[in-house]
Formats: C-alpha cells, sequence, structure tokens
C-alpha cells in the first residue's frame, strides 16, 4: 500500500476556501502484473492517479501464478475493488446482473474517446453494446521478437520468412551456430497463448471465430487447420531447450535478449522487456508477425470500474478511467509497458519499428481477431490450454488424440 498523502493548496486558495488540506480519495486497484516492465507501466499510472488526488490500494495476483483468486471472488467476498485488470465479458455481465455493473459509453463520448479509438478497440471494450471497460494498450498475441545480433551471427534474416515452413527450414542452420531457434515458456498460459496464436496464422479470421468465438462449432475441431496447429505445437517442442519447462514469460524473452536464442514467439508485450534491458527496436531486436499469418489475435489490455458506488467514489473512479486513455498519459504507458497506445490521435512519429508495424497490422480488420478472452466461454478456453499443454508436455500424444480429447471437452461444456 502507498502511504496516505495530502494535497497542498495554495496559500490564495485557503483564504478563499477557509480549507487547509484535501485529503485522496482511496481506490482499490486489483490487477495481475509483476514483470519489470509491467510494474514501469503501472508506475506512470500510478504516478498519474497521485496527482489527481487518487490514493492507489493495491491488489496484485499475478496472472500466472495460478492463484484462483478472481474478481468474483473479491466482489462476493465483501471485499470488491474499485478498478480492475478484467477482460472476460462474462465477468461484466455477472457485474451488471449484481447492479454493480459501470458503463462507460456515454462518459468517453462526452469526453471525445471513443472517436479517437480505433474500432477493433471498441469492439473489445464492448459487451452487449455498452462501453464496459477502458483499453491501456494494444499487443498482438502472435509476434516474433528475434536478437538481431544472432541473427546475424547464425546467417538468418527472420524477415525474409514468408511462412512457417521458411521460419522452420532454418532451425538447423540457428542451431549451427550454437542458438536456440525458438525459445518458449513452457507454461498452460504461454502454450494457451501460442496455440491460438498459431490458429489464427494457418486458420485465418472465419475459422478461429470458429474454434473460439462466442458459439465455438464442433465441426471446426475436424479441419485441417487445428490439425496443423498440434502438428506446428509438436514441432516447436521438440526444437525447445530443456530450460523451457516452466520458464516464465519475461525470463523467456531475456533468454532471447542475452543471445542464448534466437527469437520468441509471443505477445508483443514482450517489448517491455527488451526496453527495461536498454535495447532498442530496429537496432538491437527485430519484430516481425508470425510468417505467414492469415489472422492475427489481438489483445486490449482493459480494465473496468465498480459501479453502484458513492458519488465521490465514482467520480474518482471515472478520473482514473479517463486518465489512462489521455494521450500524454497512454503514451507514456505504452512506452513503459511495450504495447502500442490505443489512441489514433497519438503522433505516430513518436513510435518505435514496432508498435509502427502494429499500426499497420491494425489497419486491415479483416486479418484481426479478438483474443479468445473476449469472446469464448471460459471453461471452454481453459480446456484448450489444459489439452495444448498436456500435447506439449507429453511427447507421447498424438494430434488425433489431443482433438479427440477436445472433442469430449465440447460435448461436456458446451452441448
Amino acid at each position: 500500500m502507498l502511504k496516505k498523502f495530502a494535497m497542498i493548496v495554495s496559500a490564495s486558495a485557503i483564504l478563499a476556501a477557509g480549507a487547509a488540506w484535501a485529503e485522496p480519495q482511496e481506490l482499490i486497484i486489483y490487477q495481475k502484473w509483476s514483470s519489470p516492465a509491467e510494474v514501469a507501466a503501472l508506475n506512470v499510472l500510478k504516478d498519474g492517479a497521485e496527482e489527481r488526488g487518487i490514493e492507489w490500494i493495491d491488489i496484485t495476483i499475478p496472472h500466472d501464478t495460478g492463484s484462483n483468486v478472481n474478481l468474483l471472488n473479491l466482489v462476493t467476498g465483501g471485499q470488491p475493488p474499485n478498478i480492475f485488470s478484467e477482460n472476460n465479458p462474462a465477468v461484466y455481465r455477472d457485474l451488471t446482473q449484481m447492479g454493480l455493473g459501470r458503463p462507460l459509453t456515454k462518459d468517453f463520448e462526452e469526453a471525445g474517446v471513443t472517436a479517437n479509438l480505433p474500432p477493433s478497440v471498441v469492439k473489445s471494450i464492448t459487451v452487449d453494446g455498452e462501453i464496459m471497460k477502458f483499453p491501456l494498450g494494444i499487443h498482438i498475441d502472435g509476434m516474433v521478437f528475434y536478437n538481431k545480433a544472432v541473427a546475424e551471427k547464425a546467417g538468418v534474416d527472420p524477415a525474409s520468412w514468408t511462412s512457417l515452413d521458411d521460419m522452420f527450414s532454418e532451425f538447423g542452420k540457428i542451431r549451427e551456430a550454437g542458438y536456440v531457434p525458438l525459445a518458449v515458456g513452457a507454461q498452460a498460459w504461454q502454450i494457451g497463448y501460442l496455440t491460438h496464436a498459431l490458429v489464427a496464422t494457418v486458420g485465418g479470421a472465419d475459422y478461429f471465430t470458429r474454434i473460439y468465438g462466442p458459439e465455438p462449432d464442433a465441426a471446426a475441431l475436424d479441419e485441417a487447420p487445428l490439425r496443423e496447429t498440434f502438428d506446428w505445437l509438436r514441432k516447436f517442442q521438440q526444437a525447445a531447450d530443456e530450460g523451457s519447462v516452466n520458464r516464465d514469460w519475461n525470463m523467456t524473452t531475456n533468454f532471447v535478449i542475452s543471445e542464448k536464442a534466437l527469437m520468441q514467439i509471443h505477445g508483443d508485450w514482450m517489448k517491455g522487456e527488451w526496453r527495461v534491458a536498454g535495447k532498442e527496436a530496429g537496432k538491437d531486436f527485430g519484430c516481425i508477425q508470425i510468417p505467414g499469418a492469415k489472422a492475427l489475435s489481438v489483445t486490449v489490455d482493459a480494465w473496468g470500474l465498480l459501479g453502484n458506488q458513492p458519488a465521490d467514489v465514482d467520480g474518482k473512479q471515472l478520473e482514473f478511467a479517463l486518465m489512462t486513455v489521455s494521450p500524454d498519459i497512454n503514451s507514456a504507458f505504452a512506452a513503459k509497458k511495450g504495447s502500442t497506445p490505443v489512441r489514433t490521435d497519438i503522433d505516430q512519429s513518436s513510435l518505435d519499428p514496432c508498435s509502427r508495424e502494429v499500426q499497420a497490422i491494425l489497419k486491415d480488420p479483416a486479418r484481426q481477431v479478438q483474443n479468445p478472452h473476449s469472446m469464448v466461454d471460459a471453461d471452454w478456453q481453459a480446456s484448450i490450454w489444459e489439452v495444448a499443454f498436456n500435447f506439449w508436455s507429453d511427447d507421447s500424444m498424438t494430434t488425433d488424440e489431443a482433438i479427440e480429447e477436445l472433442k469430449d471437452n465440447y460435448d461436456i461444456i458446451l452441448n
């Protein structure tokens, strides 16, 4: 917890108002970030909150701890946060049914925010026709970040790859040069993210929605893109280094930064770790979409507000939300986090090459899909993660067996 502070008002204000001190408004903020880059980005928000008379009371449950303490646990337990990190639309529906939903549609329109957000962002933060979340940053879930010094020493040019086959064909050459071709963090959520990035890559937007959309299609489980996805997972698993088991994502990024591996396929929040390490995009590292990707999964980091609060609390909650999407704060946050700013009216010349690449991707809506967390049934999503991780962890498990497990889960969860 931060220490309580007081805002000192000017002498003239004291004479005019007859008051000397203004107590800050406490807001309980529940979030899931803990890596160095994430913490640096949070500090941008904390500093901005302090300047606005908000005392940040922190609840941090890092997303990769396996803890089952979630937002609804806190709400039903009588200790709800005012502001919370949450993308799943079902949670916002549950809060609304409980009388605790807090729409932002009118506030964003009146403040001129909505008009300066990309359509893909507006879609991601909208639940049942209302803007229920405020966006902090944009990420592509499946990007290739590679060490340019390693690429040069290995004699490869990732920017020249036009397909996954092109990329994989050079794994032997990379190994011969003494480097791991692809660094992976073998945790369930990281393998889950790699899985849905590959489904988008090989299957395209329409197929992706049939697997990860609001109404998954059982017939899609029998089609070629899912089989191809598992085949690629096995190839990548067999090429991974022994240290990949249960390695955190940011430690995996640093495995690449320290020139032990050529590249990592993960969310482009990797960029924050490169920047914390003092590395420069385009000089020390390169960033490309997965070669040959038919579509890319877009994550919009988004938080929500607790509804049905006293007017003074609600006012500070809203002030916090509007602060995060203001051009100056959002740009500063993105620079630390490794994300791309959510606003379209930010000076594009200030963006690094990786953010400019993301902006170019976002110009083509037909190649964008939402992160599954923003669309799909949570139990179905969890079952895909479990099957993919078990497949990754067990060399003897075949693609046919993995698909059969998914079919069984589908019947149990969605039928």
